[in-house]
């Protein structure tokens, strides 16, 4: 049987959208081959005609999840101009906050994953974490080093809220924790916060 062109390709993408999802659901060790293939819709040996291994996919599934963030920061660039950070905050910490886990953002879903996985997979988020970086410190005032450090605390606040806000029981808490750390996220990209003062 012959399938049409792209086909392959297709398939491969589906898999990876589904490993996307189960990883941040249910954790790179809560998931295996068996449950990726159904999720995809897939049997597991079309799986290995993709993947050569759960790592390799785990480790796709994580560049691509954070390739989706460096998009929506670049997104909210060209639609905010310099002051894309307090819109880009204020829709992180609602809507990608409150979503599905299994749809949540990479950065706080997938990154303590990572920090248990192997070199291959910590290289690969590494490279693309530089990457979303980049992206963002070119979208900030100040020198150089200001910028590269303002980027860090930004990204921590990101995904550190995020995973805090997700974690407590009470909507009120959470819902008070993610309007605090948007402030202060909304206060680095200003310059207010972590400064001495010149």
């Amino acid at each position: 049987m012959r399938y049409a062109t792209g086909h392959k390709q297709k398939t491969r993408l589906r898999i990876l959208e589904a490993a996307g999802r189960c990883f941040r659901l249910r954790g790179y060790e809560g998931t295996g081959v068996d449950a990726l293939a159904q999720e995809a819709g897939v049997t597991s040996g079309a799986f290995y005609g993709h993947f050569r291994s759960k790592t390799e996919a785990f480790s796709e599934a994580v560049v691509g999840g954070l390739g989706q963030l460096k998009s929506g920061i670049e997104a909210f660039r060209q639609a905010h101009g310099q002051g894309w950070v307090a819109p880009f905050a204020q829709f992180y910490f609602s809507s990608k906050r409150k979503c599905d886990l299994s749809e949540g953002c990479a950065l706080p879903s997938l990154s303590p994953e990572v920090g248990r996985s192997g070199s291959q997979v910590r290289t690969a988020y590494q490279g693309e974490l530089l990457r979303i970086a980049e992206t963002i410190e070119a979208g900030l005032s100040g020198d150089a080093s200001e910028r590269r450090s303002d980027t860090w605390v930004l990204l921590a606040l990101l995904a550190g809220g995020t995973m805090l806000a997700r974690a407590v029981q009470e909507e009120a808490i959470a819902d008070e924790i993610a309007a605090a750390v948007q402030e202060a996220t909304e206060a680095v990209a200003a310059g207010r916060l972590g400064r001495e003062p010149s």
